[in-house]
């Protein structure tokens, strides 16, 4: 099967079919192109989805992503990160095992192509020289034959007529052979011509056509060859990647078969754990006996629910728990305290830890850097003229003077964390509940520790509840106005200066004496008189109480 013997009349329909050919091979590299394009406009889509699902960082979301649920989704957002990298490496394996070899191919082909088909071309001009050339011969001796023959006739005639003159029939004799040599002549010529172009024709058909036909028939069999062969790889650099899809997707299942329910649940408790316990029982309330009616925790319930709170006589005394709703409030509106004590014991005890890791962190990290400049130095002092050891000296110091200032933030944290640890319960007493109240019965002191909680017991101040408090102190604002102070249950010192800046606070100065009218009732605060005029709320940590247990005015309990 050869194009040279079965297609030698066929050279203008090759000529369209070759370059058929090298359009088809054209229109595949466009098509891996366009895949290139689109696996990398695929993996930016996932990169992008990816990113924009990812926790920002120092953020609440990010403390989110201590869940396993949410671990799970983040693991699946860096799987998803690798999955479009896959696809990335797609796009350049395609790029470089493909497209640049099938472009540099396709020029060395279209070369290829037009020399043939220019060789092709010079010989089918050749054999048609070589045929004009013969019809030029042939006509030539046809004509030469011709004027034989009419001088022939000529000169036959001429020497039958009698009236001519012998000089005449001499002349027309010779004319007659000057033109059967002319025509002799012709036949040799025409002759040597046919056979030189019989020669060249078989040449032509049998030599030259069939050697050009056949690089021709070659050429295009490369290429087809070299079609499949990059549809081979086509298909292998897909495969190539499948196993690390396959991991990647192996990774979310991994992930998704990590998610534990019971450890979220646990992490919920840890999150909002208060660290106080349950109120206790309420006390009975005895209105026949002569004595202020004391606050319960039943009857601001009620409150709550909207029911009318039944009066006798005049107006319940001691009610804060509308006041000091509006103190958190406001509270939350300001900068939080340095100590925390803002927050329920259990969450103030987890951030003053956190805090504590950071410093130790910090100082560790400033320890590092301490050592690293000390050997420098001790480098310079062996070897001067490797840099001046004086150069490092005062950034020693500057190192040293933060390593300082870090140690006395972590001695201060640490402070307010043992504090704060001797009054959870599980130290096994709360400090509404120790020596200093043996005077007082503890569950009066629940009641009102109760009351600076939110109603479920927790300490979240969402919207809602700051909407139902502002409803409450509304309601409440008329029985506080008329109100008598309450009486005072011993004293305290000011370790510090606290500038109270925020509604319901007071401001103290460093050594001074205030009286305590009502204990911190475990969130951090601790309510004081300076005059009958000036009253409120400061950390409990920036004063040193001394309660006198027989107090005036202290509360008793049935």
């Amino acid at each position: 099967m050869s194009w040279g013997t079965e297609l030698w009349d066929q050279f203008d329909n090759l000529e369209k079919h070759t370059q058929w050919g090298i359009d088809i091979l054209e229109k595949y590299i466009k098509f891996v192109k366009e895949r290139t394009e689109i696996e990398l406009s695929y993996a930016k889509q996932l990169r992008n989805l990816s990113k924009k699902y990812q926790p920002k960082k120092n953020s609440k979301e990010e403390e989110e992503y201590r869940y396993t649920a949410c671990k799970a989704f983040l693991s699946t957002l860096n799987e998803m990160n690798d999955y479009a990298g896959q696809h990335e490496v797609v796009s350049e394996n395609l790029t470089s095992q493909i497209l640049a070899g099938l472009a540099r191919y396709v020029q060395e082909l279209k070369q290829e192509r037009k020399s043939n088909f220019h060789d092709g071309r010079k010989a089918q001009q050749h054999i048609e020289t070589c045929w004009k050339q013969l019809e030029s011969s042939k006509r030539r001796f046809e004509r030469d034959c011709k004027e034989a023959d009419r001088a022939q006739q000529y000169f036959e005639k001429m020497d039958a007529d009698i009236n001519v003159t012998k000089a005449d029939v001499e002349k027309a004799r010779q004319q007659a052979q000057i033109r059967h040599q002319m025509a002799e002549d012709s036949k040799a010529d025409y002759s040597s011509i046919l056979q030189k172009f019989n020669h060249e024709q078989r040449d032509y058909y049998h030599t030259h056509i069939p050697n050009i036909f056949q690089k021709i028939q070659e050429m295009e069999e490369r290429r087809i060859v070299r079609l499949g062969e990059s549809m081979k790889t086509y298909a292998e650099v897909d495969r190539q990647v499948i196993p690390i899809i396959g991991k990647c997707l192996d990774g979310i299942v991994k992930a998704a078969e990590g998610i534990d329910e019971k450890t979220d649940s646990q992490l919920v408790i840890e999150a909002y754990k208060s660290g106080f316990e349950p109120p206790g029982d309420i006390e009975f309330e005895d209105y026949t006996q002569p004595m202020k009616r004391t606050v319960s925790e039943n009857s601001l319930s009620n409150s709550r629910d909207g029911k009318a709170e039944p009066k006798f006589g005049g107006k319940p005394k001691g009610k804060l728990w509308p006041f000091i709703k509006k103190n958190k409030l406001s509270l939350k509106l300001g900068a939080a305290p340095e100590d925390f004590s803002n927050l329920p014991p259990e969450q103030r005890r987890k951030k003053l830890q956190q805090k504590v890791d950071e410093l130790n962190k910090e100082i560790q990290k400033e320890m590092d850097q301490r050592e690293a400049i000390t050997k420098m130095k001790d480098v310079y002092l062996k070897n001067p003229q490797m840099g001046d050891p004086a150069s490092l000296d005062h950034k020693l110091t500057e190192v040293i003077q933060n390593i300082d200032k870090l140690r006395l933030e972590a001695q201060k944290f640490e402070a307010w964390l043992a504090e704060v640890e001797g009054r959870l319960p599980a130290r096994g007493e709360q400090r509404r509940q120790s020596g200093l109240y043996d005077a007082q019965p503890a569950p009066a002191v629940n009641n009102c520790a109760q009351a600076r909680e939110s109603p479920d017991g927790s300490y979240t101040e969402e919207q809602s509840q700051e909407s139902e408090v502002k409803v409450l102190a509304t309601d409440f604002d008329d029985e506080f106005d008329d109100e008598e102070p309450l009486p005072a249950i011993g004293t305290c010192k000011a370790l510090y200066t606290f500038d109270g800046q925020n509604e319901g606070t007071i401001s103290v100065a460093e050594g001074e004496t205030l009286y305590v009218i009502e204990e911190d009732k475990g969130d951090g605060w601790t309510r004081i008189r300076r005059n009958e005029d000036e009253e409120g709320y400061v950390p409990t940590s920036y004063v040193e109480v001394y309660l006198d247990k027989n107090a005036k005015g202290a509360k008793t309990y049935i």
